[in-house]
């Protein structure tokens, strides 16, 4: 008896991805004159419908759920992906887990790994939610995610996380209501990290409300260590009138900032205050317990999990959701030491 043709018989034939085959007969996104050409002519060897397409997707599909993060090492994604794996755990899904380590040129990587897999969807932490090959990828195949953590601006990107602007402001005002002028935000880069983009527009917006003038970001890699945290800090804190708190753009970066400097023989917080952003649970076990911006983490990829199976049932809204946030003060912040 002869195998039954399916899409996946059709992307092997004309050497592609079952999304570009999708994308072709769909016409839902660009392609080559040549790719478009190869798979028409496979559809046509294999006399393939095109109103399979669906069908052939959707039977395609395991009882699992793909997960794309920037780091396995930081507490705050493991919350979410807490929530998400029980989410999927009640709907009877199994999760593949990967991570990126903050390279934006692996997103695509992983993520055909995943797609490879017949997973039945996706919920994913990119660098860049809006300028981004790899979702462009996953629209035109009609392959349906849901982001976490990311803000994407463009309306049919479903995506789940707190307003990070709204909340980078709030860190900012509490360290001006102590006093502090000379406040210094410390980024990990931009180019990884919408989040720490928008957290630094939150710190901008709300030094120039209280009449000060931002500082220029410090941008360091958040894998970085607190050797190479406290060089990059020597000659701010050691010029004359150096920053009196810092606005870290996530916590692990916060509580290595901490250690260096500290190492540079100023107190924290009398010197120095630092405040941080996640809520991580170990920020409440250093002494001082760190100042931070709490999200509800494991709420985030429930939710996310939530609004991709209702993506997968064909009614989901695609468009950001916000979670509320809160500022937990913690010991790491204080008044602004008086000018010496």
């Amino acid at each position: 008896m002869a195998r039954p043709v399916t899409i996946r018989t059709v992307a092997t034939r004309a050497g592609c991805s079952i999304a570009t085959v999708s994308r072709v007969m769909n016409g839902t996104g660009p392609t080559s004159a040549e790719v478009e050409a190869r798979v028409r002519a496979a559809v046509s060897e294999l006399a393939f419908r095109p109103s399979e397409i669906g069908r052939a997707l959707k039977s395609l599909r395991t009882r699992t759920l793909g997960v794309v993060i920037p780091s396995l090492t930081n507490p705050v994604f493991a919350s979410s992906v807490a929530g998400i794996e029980a989410q999927a755990r009640a709907r009877g899904h199994v999760l593949l887990v990967t991570a990126t380590d903050y390279d934006p040129a692996r997103e695509r990587e992983v993520v055909e790994t995943l797609i490879a897999q017949s997973v039945a969807g996706l919920v994913l932490t990119v660098a860049d939610p809006d300028d981004n090959p790899t979702l462009d990828h996953l629209d035109a195949g009609g392959i349906p995610y849901v982001l976490v953590y990311n803000e994407p601006k463009r309306a049919v990107r479903a995506a789940v996380t707190v307003d990070n602007e709204a909340a980078g402001a709030t860190l900012t005002q509490a360290l001006v209501a102590l006093g502090h002028t000379r406040i210094l935000f410390v980024a990990g880069r931009f180019a990884t990290s919408d989040r720490s983009r928008l957290r630094h527009q939150g710190y901008r917006a709300a030094m120039q409300a209280a009449g000060l003038a931002p500082s220029p970001v410090l941008e360091l890699d958040y894998l970085g260590d607190a050797d190479a945290h406290r060089s990059a800090l020597a000659g701010l804190l050691g010029a004359p009138g150096r920053p009196t708190a810092l606005v870290c753009s996530n916590d692990l970066l916060a509580l290595s900032i901490t250690a260096a400097v500290r190492d540079m023989g100023l107190a924290v917080p009398g010197d120095v205050s630092i405040a941080g952003f996640d809520g991580i649970s170990i920020g409440r076990l250093v002494s001082p317990a760190l100042c931070t911006i709490d999200q509800p983490t494991r709420r985030m990829g429930e939710r996310a999990v939530e609004r991709l199976f209702d993506l997968m049932d064909g009614h989901g809204a695609r468009a950001v959701e916000h979670l509320p946030f809160h500022l937990r003060p913690g010991g790491t912040i204080a008044v602004a030491p008086s000018p010496s």
